[in-house]
């Protein structure tokens, strides 16, 4: 019998062995024979009622479990069976955890470590405790924006949300021992990589050779970015299709903002954020591509999310919390929704791909919806910076058209950029006569030729 899963052959008897009884006790289980080559021949071994006595006694010293050890004997040679069951808890070997995987013994480290003992012993990532924030530190606004959307959701009743802080934290099971959980840093903290670096969204829109042509990162709490990230994905990185019914004016979309937004949504609530990475929402003209790092639950794939399937959040406290607030739905209803809302818009359903631990959705742009983009002025640099200059006064022209007297204060904090830069491309504008100022400077308004 070749060596497998759960067979291993050692020649003699070495101390350094219990590593591999420890990655048997932490995987499946399995035998360890001592006398056996890796051909699978008997070859014997020696002082057999010495090993029989010691083995035993190492394996439950050095790893806490008890495993069976029996001599067998063939061809007048003498051999030793270990047998060892798997644990419920992880086991460690002088301070490392080894495991069995195929044929092959692996220490774990890093992530793989984190992932293991979550697994065996239930205590999540996010519901570890930290030392150095308390309540009185977490933000005001997270704390506004989610009691006034889960009242108006009615996901909470008036008397649940009208408590302190603290006992509403207490509510959402964010606090353990009277400690925030990091859950409830990343959700109500100003700044949530100070649990994890990696902890924000990044927004970027690229040109159609797939160059970045402008982007913005948004660091603030979980509540806060989900309250912001889609109006800026609308306003500031989609362009709308103008039309008028019965002197109405309608703005078509190239992607249905509700599922959008229920796929940014459930992108944050369910990402893993122990491995640092953001989350990601590539943006071109007929296409956006939402990743996130995700770990599915066991036995499930990409086809699995598409089927009628339970709820089984990564991050359970997280996902509650965007219950509550009516960012996400429950039941595991939210790819269903999403998929409705593609085809009520008449676009094509996302597909889903997982590579590695990144797992992505893909949105292709409703075709007539898309609309020409207008040129940038002839005034413009055409250096290494010149797709970010055009893009932005792009942006501008669309504020103004939106908007005619908006304030130039205003349409800096809208497009992310100071008011001496919004000055700039202000002049430019205006020098190349693309936009003229009506009525004077107080009480006037843009007119975009």
């Amino acid at each position: 019998m070749a060596e497998s899963q759960n067979i291993e052959y050692k020649e003699s008897w070495r101390d350094e062995y219990l590593k591999w009884a420890c990655g048997f006790a932490n995987a499946q289980g399995g035998t360890i024979y001592i006398g056996i080559n890796d051909d699978g021949k008997i070859v014997g071994v020696q002082n057999v009622k010495k090993l029989l006595e010691d083995i035993p006694n190492k394996i439950q010293s050095h790893l806490g479990i008890v495993a069976d050890v029996n001599k067998h004997t063939k061809d007048g040679k003498d051999y030793l069976e270990i047998k060892v069951e798997p644990s419920t808890f992880p086991i460690s070997y002088h301070g490392e955890y080894h495991y069995r995987s195929g044929a092959t013994k692996q220490q774990l480290t890093g992530i793989a470590l984190s992932e293991f003992i979550m697994k065996k012993t239930g205590v999540r990532w996010e519901d570890v405790t930290v030392d150095d924030i308390s309540v009185a530190d977490l933000d005001d606004e997270s704390f506004k924006i989610f009691r006034r959307e889960a009242l108006r959701k009615k996901r909470m009743t008036e008397s649940e949300l009208n408590v302190s802080n603290e006992e509403l934290l207490q509510k959402l099971h964010l606090l353990s021992d009277g400690k925030l959980k990091r859950s409830a840093v990343l959700l109500f903290y100003h700044d949530p990589g100070v649990v994890q670096n990696g902890s924000f969204i990044k927004v970027g829109k690229f040109d159609e050779r797939g160059r970045v042509v402008y982007h913005n990162d948004l660091e603030e709490s979980l509540i806060v970015n989900a309250h912001k990230v889609i109006d800026l994905i609308y306003q500031m990185y989609l362009k709308a299709k103008i039309g008028y019914e019965h002197d109405i004016r309608v703005e078509e979309y190239p992607f249905a903002r509700e599922a959008i937004r229920e796929a940014v949504y459930n992108a944050i609530a369910h990402n893993c954020y122990m491995y640092g990475i953001p989350i990601q929402i590539k943006i071109s003209d007929d296409a956006i591509t939402i990743s996130n790092s995700c770990i599915l639950p066991e036995g499930w794939t990409v086809d699995t999310l598409m089927e009628p399937h339970e709820s089984e959040p990564y991050n359970p406290d997280i996902a509650n919390v965007f219950y509550r607030a009516g960012f996400i739905e429950t039941w595991g209803q939210g790819i269903q929704k999403i998929c409705d809302e593609c085809r009520g818009l008449g676009a094509d359903i996302p597909s889903y791909e997982l590579i590695g631990k990144t797992l992505r959705i893909n949105f292709r742009a409703l075709e007539s919806a898309l609309i020409d983009q207008p040129k940038a002025p002839k005034h413009q640099s055409t250096d290494k910076n010149g797709a970010l200059e055009d893009a932005m006064v792009l942006k501008v022209i669309e504020a103004l058209k939106e908007q005619p007297d908006i304030s130039q204060e205003i349409l800096g904090e809208r497009l992310g950029i100071s008011r001496r830069i919004v000055q700039r491309y202000i002049n430019v504008l205006k020098d190349a006569g693309k936009i003229e100022r009506v009525n004077g400077k107080r009480y006037g308004h843009w007119k975009v030729n």
